[in-house]
């Protein structure tokens, strides 16, 4: 008898914090994701690219997002800016998706959810892999359905069934809700073969909207400001033994004014968007909750691999700042949208949080996404389920979302076919020999892994990272740190450490030659005069 292969449910959250699940010290109410992360192993090492679509490529494909055609995002790329090889702004032809590699190996492959990596015909859902998909296209919109909310600016969401533009929704559609019960929808069409199912929510990737009901719950929850917040997240982790005791976190890093000094109405407001914020982070749960009970009643959940993650560190930005497109959409905002006080979250506002409540969530480590310091990169994620024997545990051993695709590779014994199959090997490794307690690391302590985007860059091998980030939120050069005694990035190393700076520069070197790293400004953050911070 042929042996049961194993089931996949991968669930990505769309700009999540580390800290915002009750299972990694927050406060928000997240039991269905707790009872899974606690019956599992937690991380505490894992890394994502900065941002959303670079991830979503090294999830897909167990590559560098540069090789697989994301090496920047294209929503802001800087005038002039023609897709160079591996810039494509979709995935290229050159990767092979874990999709398409398990739907041959004879899989049912599901997707409801954000895409977000390419609308050309070669490159949308059902081009790459999945034989059944519910799929939001663009990198942001609208909550409750066909709003005019999307990416950077207020234009018509995309939403496409098995390839086909879908031009009408429920009444009550609500983006977490209905990926989920579509998922559910797919998984009861077929319990006979072994299914990858991909459920990567839009939430809580601003616009914050959430259902009244919960937002209600969170009244006062957060009057006390992102300062307070952030010191007890920090305490909570450290008791739940993610965090050392003696860890010194990153000042935040903002232009933002303090809590202190601002006026009463800002404050109502700042609250009110958290507190929408962390409805959307419940609700989502909800949603992931309704998968797993039905899973629970087919029989399958036991023979499921689940892992969770979110695609970078908290989004902090303030958007109408945004260099180019800040004005525009600041413009259309007032014109399209009502964001007084009492209609923050609901279908006609649009706002976001900041980078005083990212910087909560992204502690101890330095900044929020869209940046290679640890608070872009380093991310919440558990894995439980089959083949998880580390239940209970903390996993502290260096990953990335390159290696989520050898691991479901691996478990359901699929060769990857690599160069001698006519497209790039994976950098990723297998996660399921430390999953199972048969590893005690998933990669070398001599490999090196690079990032950049936006031209922000940075390098690691074992616990020593080199960091280039531009004024003013770095040096404007390379500076260098030991994450194992210092994970807030505080203690630039450079001066005392010059060899260790120089072998990792010089590994950034072989880096940009491998993955094919752009020379020149790809998006309008990497030109003169425009970080923001």
């Amino acid at each position: 008898m042929a042996e049961k292969k194993p089931n996949f449910l991968l669930i990505v959250a769309d700009d999540l914090g580390f800290s915002d699940l009750g299972a990694f010290g927050g406060e928000i109410d997240t039991p269905h994701l707790d009872a899974l992360a606690l019956a599992g192993m937690r991380f505490t090492d894992f890394h994502s690219a900065p941002a959303c679509s670079p991830t979503r490529a090294m999830l897909m494909t167990g590559a560098d997002p540069h090789v697989a055609g994301i090496g920047s995002m294209l929503e802001v790329a800087a005038p002039g800016f023609a897709g160079a090889p591996g810039y494509e702004g979709h995935l290229n032809d050159r990767v092979v998706t874990v999709a398409e590699l398990l739907r041959d190996a004879g899989y049912r492959t599901l997707l409801s959810g954000k895409w977000h990596l390419g609308d050309t015909a070669e490159s949308r859902p059902h081009a790459r892999g999945f034989e059944r998909s519910f799929a939001f296209m663009p990198a942001g919109g609208s909550h409750y359905g066909l709003g005019e909310v999307n990416r950077f600016a207020t234009v018509e969401s995309v939403y496409e069934e098995d390839g086909r533009v879908v031009t009408e929704l429920p009444a009550d559609f609500y983006s977490s809700d209905y990926f989920a019960d579509r998922l559910v929808d797919y998984l009861a069409e077929d319990g006979e073969r072994p299914f990858f199912a991909y459920l990567p929510f839009t939430a809580p990737h601003w616009p914050l909207q959430a259902p009244e009901a919960e937002i209600a719950k969170y009244r006062g929850r957060y009057d006390d400001g992102p300062s307070v917040l952030r010191e007890r997240r920090l305490a909570r982790m450290t008791a739940l033994g993610l965090c050392p005791a003696d860890v010194v976190p990153h000042p935040v890093v903002t232009r933002e004014p303090e809590w202190t000094a601002m006026s009463a109405e800002e404050r109502a407001v700042s609250a009110r968007c958290m507190e929408v914020y962390a409805a959307m982070v419940d609700r989502m749960d909800q949603a992931v909750g309704r998968v797993i009970a039905a899973l629970r009643a087919s029989g399958r959940l036991d023979d499921t691999l689940i892992l969770f993650l979110s695609d970078n560190g908290a989004e902090g930005a303030v958007v109408e700042a945004m260099p180019i497109f800040g004005p525009i959409i600041a413009d259309r905002i007032r014109q399209h949208y009502d964001n007084s006080l009492a209609n923050i979250g609901t279908a006609s506002s649009c706002v976001w949080y900041g980078a005083r409540w990212a910087q909560a969530a992204t502690a101890p480590s330095r900044l929020q996404k869209s940046f290679t310091a640890e608070g872009g990169i380093r991310v919440v994620g558990f894995a439980s389920g089959a083949g998880v024997t580390q239940r209970g545990a903390i996993g502290r051993a260096f990953t990335t979302a390159m290696d989520v695709a050898p691991t479901l590779l691996d478990l359901a014994g699929v060769s990857h076919p690599g160069p001698a199959g006519g497209v790039a090997a994976m950098r990723g490794r297998s996660m399921a020999p430390w999953l199972g307690g048969m590893a005690e690391s998933v990669h070398p302590a001599d490999t090196e892994t690079g990032w950049e985007l936006f031209g922000r860059r940075a390098i690691r091998k074992g616990d020593w990272k080199a960091l280039w980030l531009p004024v003013p939120a770095g040096s404007g050069g390379w500076q260098l740190y030991d994450l194992a005694s210092d994970p807030g990035e505080i203690r630039d190393r450079s001066a005392d450490k010059p060899t260790i700076l120089a072998e990792l520069v010089a590994a950034w070197e072989r880096y940009v030659q491998e993955v094919g790293v752009a020379p020149g400004p790809v998006s309008v953050f990497e030109l003169e005069g425009t970080e923001i911070i």
